[in-house]
């Protein structure tokens, strides 16, 4: 009987080699997995009653006494995994094992044609059956890779010690606030009025920074209010008395023809129409030309169109003799990739115009401060709150203009023209009022719990 090892990366390989070796007669004794690869063991001419004649001669060596000798008897493996341990024979892939002693001697070298059968051995399986018999062996399933397994149990430790970092900051930020309502109770009552009125937390805090820490007054509810109409930033504009050149810009929708149309009154009041001109430059929405120049028509002042900034620089040219030009822009939103080339085109043509910028009040606080942050590159001088008559909330309007330090120079609650447009320096404590007035008998939706975690948070970060 000849047996051999062979080492091979696969199953399949390991097979090839076998089969190539001893041919389709060899029967596969054991196979296992090593650092190396597939480790299988088989042999060719393989006689079953001397390999059990061995295994029993190998129990009775081990059960029998130390001092009781046993004749020799060769020695075969009796484990499926064990390897055959006598002499080795090195090869460039094959692993030889020594012959047994009452095999036929074999020659080494590889038969090209199957072997005769010996007589009286047990008759072999074909090559078929082994590679049957090894192959659950191959297909068991392997164990799962230890990266893997440590990466899983990373990222879950890594959302375990984020829920822990939430837990903490939501308990931090409440003992924060509830150390501040005991040290300073009257900031504390400032922004619980400030978040009421829809105030921006940030815009908020700085606010309450600015509370006395004693009051003589007998509603301490009145702080927050005496606070914003101190620091409401508003202007004096002068657009109606003196002249000059203005253009109102703004999103789409915020009310600029109309506003254009309630200036160009307030100035025809006062001065006539003599001194008076209107330019357009909004080429995109239909029909914004015929309603602005229905108001001249009404006003007996001139309307004049600019498709471009070198067109506008040649209208401002020709009008050098008007007292008051005012400029009607297109509507471009904040994300409107035009916006960036109507810009210009103002800059390019209308450098010395002042710019008023239309802020629609009824907006959401971030959608406000999108279009402040957007119009910002041309330096508005002022803006007009339009539609105030329509906002729910004043909050968001009035957190973008103090936190962008942005001055008010008008505020329209209405369509009326011009009675609907007043002067921000003169409305400044009715704004506050109408923020007021917008927000009773609307239940409170912050409770103590969102207080804590707005502003117990933001303390605790400062």
């Amino acid at each position: 009987m000849k047996i051999k090892r062979y080492t091979a990366p696969s199953m399949r390989a390991a097979l090839a080699l076998v089969r190539s070796e001893q041919g389709p007669d060899a029967v596969i004794l054991s196979s296992r997995r090593g650092e190396e690869g597939i480790e299988v063991i088989a042999a060719v001419d393989y006689d079953e009653a001397l390999f059990a004649d061995a295994k029993r001669h190998r129990a009775a060596a081990i059960m029998a006494p130390p001092d009781m000798t046993l004749p020799a008897a060769p020695i075969v493996p009796i484990s499926p995994i064990a390897p055959i341990a006598p002499t080795v024979t090195a090869a460039p892939t094959v692993t030889a094992a020594p012959k047994m002693a009452a095999a036929p001697r074999i020659a080494v070298a590889p038969p090209k044609t199957p072997p005769a059968p010996i007589a009286g051995a047990t008759p072999k399986a074909p090559m078929a059956s082994t590679a049957a018999r090894a192959a659950p062996i191959a297909a068991r399933p392997m164990p799962r890779p230890v990266a893997a397994s440590a990466g899983e149990g990373l990222g879950a430790m890594q959302r375990e010690l984020q829920d822990l970092r939430r837990l903490l900051e939501t308990g931090l930020a409440g003992m924060t606030w509830s150390d501040k309502r005991l040290r300073e109770p009257l900031q504390a009552r400032v922004l619980e009025e400030l978040s009421a009125l829809d105030i921006a937390p940030d815009v908020a805090m700085a606010l309450a920074s600015l509370t006395p820490h004693r009051t003589s007054l007998d509603n301490p509810s009145h702080i927050p209010l005496a606070l914003l109409v101190k620091h409401l930033p508003v202007i004096n504009d002068t657009t109606c008395l003196s002249g000059g050149v203005t253009a109102v810009v703004g999103p789409t929708g915020a009310g600029k023809t109309t506003t254009i149309a309630k200036l160009a009154a307030r100035w025809c009041m006062l001065h006539g129409s003599q001194d008076l001109a209107l330019v357009s430059t909004d080429s995109y929405r239909i029909g914004a030309r015929e309603q602005l120049l229905t108001y001249a028509r009404i006003f007996g002042a001139p309307l004049y169109a600019a498709n471009s900034g070198q067109e506008l620089g040649r209208v401002l040219q020709r009008l050098t003799s008007k007292k008051l030009i005012l400029i009607d822009t297109a509507g471009m939103g904040p994300r409107d990739v035009r916006l960036t080339e109507q810009l210009a085109a103002l800059k390019l043509g209308a450098a010395r115009a002042r710019v008023l910028l239309a802020l629609p009040a009824q907006g959401e606080g971030h959608a406000l401060e999108e279009i402040v942050r957007a119009f910002a590159r041309i330096n508005p001088a002022a803006c007009i709150l339009t539609k105030v008559d329509e906002a729910a909330s004043l909050g968001g309007a009035i957190s973008a203009v103090l936190r962008h330090k942005l001055k008010i120079a008008y505020v329209c609650d209405g369509q009326r023209v011009p009675e609907d447009l007043h002067a921000a320096h003169q409305k400044r404590v009715w704004l506050i009022r109408a923020a007021l007035k917008l927000k009773e008998g609307v239940p409170r939706s912050r409770n103590e719990a969102s207080l804590a975690r707005v502003f117990g948070r933001a303390a605790a970060h400062a």
